[in-house]
């Protein structure tokens, strides 16, 4: 639950969080938005959501000019860019919001300096509010680039058990298709498209945490750069997984075609056997059906049986015949 008070001033956004972290791993809520930490501790972070009207003006005026407009923006792209002594981090999050599909990823928008973690996001992310939860507890990193590596690890951890439930999706439905030859069109469908937009936003992301745990990042020191390496190589297999359940779930659907394509062939092939067979009768029954004089066998009382045994000799000596050849 947000922790900030409320404030009368209407051009101060309300935070869903704002703390002040110390050195020995305990957090305060604090209520003022001042970037500068008060005096004793380690730094100052502020989670807000993307939805306050008053946000705006608050970036605009705390924070340097191309971080902010790149925090604001509506669309964003996972990134890791350094500007003078700042960070600035855009990652997706798995979507666990109630009635919301998980691929349908959450957007968090990070400025990191020495001193301050800013942090934003449109709807809810559950990670957050774990490390919140562990940061009041007592348990606060000691500096902003080892709460955003934790932020990033608490991203991956989800990311991960996605990517396995996606894996498991994939097994079921090849097992589905292996033993009977049937799979459910809808799940394969929405399975498919679930790992692509998981690919979309996932492989950036991955790029983004690389960036960060390079030696180039000076804002991330060597531990915290360990712990993003660790999270970067996990997110590198969760990637690799939704890659070749793509993979997996196209060849389903391609085996799925030609299954069906051998049957309705298969199909078709019987029908033409079947024509092939009673066109003949067909054109006897009709030349014998015509009403007009002079036909044969008309005046024989027998006529009609003596027909239908040609009829069905000419049908079993085309059966013999299409046997012979193995036409089927």
């Amino acid at each position: 639950m947000p922790n900030w008070e409320p404030n009368d001033a209407a051009d101060v956004p309300r935070p869903v969080s704002a703390l002040d972290v110390f050195a020995d791993g305990r957090a305060e809520r604090v209520n003022d938005l001042s970037p500068t930490p008060q005096d004793g501790a380690a730094y100052r972070w502020l989670h807000f959501d993307m939805r306050d009207p008053s946000l705006k003006a608050w970036m605009t005026a705390h924070l340097p000019h191309i971080p902010a407009l790149a925090m604001l923006q509506t669309e964003t792209r996972p990134r890791s860019n350094m500007f003078h002594d700042g960070l600035l981090i855009n990652l997706r999050a798995i979507n666990l919001n109630a009635g919301e599909e998980e691929d349908d990823m959450v957007s968090l928008r990070m400025w990191m300096t020495g001193t301050l973690l800013v942090t934003a996001r449109f709807r809810r992310l559950f990670s957050i509010e774990e490390l919140r939860t562990r940061l009041l507890e007592g348990h606060a990193p000691a500096n902003p680039g080892a709460l955003v590596a934790q932020i990033c690890h608490g991203l991956t951890n989800r990311i991960e058990e996605v990517s396995l439930r996606l894996e498991d999706q994939a097994d079921g439905l090849e097992d589905g298709l292996l033993d009977d030859g049937t799979v459910d069109a809808n799940e394969l469908a929405a399975t498919r498209r679930k790992a692509i937009r998981l690919r979309r936003h996932i492989i950036p992301s991955r790029d983004a945490m690389h960036v960060l745990a390079s030696p180039e990042v000076s804002q991330i020191a060597e531990q915290e750069s360990a712990l993003l390496r660790e999270s970067a190589n996990r997110m590198d297999r969760s990637v690799e997984e939704i890659v070749a359940v793509g993979d997996r779930l196209t060849a389903v659907a391609d085996q799925l075609d030609a299954l069906s394509a051998a049957r309705i062939g298969r199909n078709s092939y019987v029908l033409s056997i079947v024509a092939a067979i009673f066109l003949p009768l067909g054109f006897l029954t009709g030349l014998f059906g015509m009403n007009v004089g002079g036909l044969p066998w008309s005046d024989w009382d027998s006529g009609f049986l003596a027909l239908s045994g040609v009829m069905a000799l000419i049908g079993v000596g085309l059966y013999v015949l299409f046997r012979a050849k193995k036409w089927f």
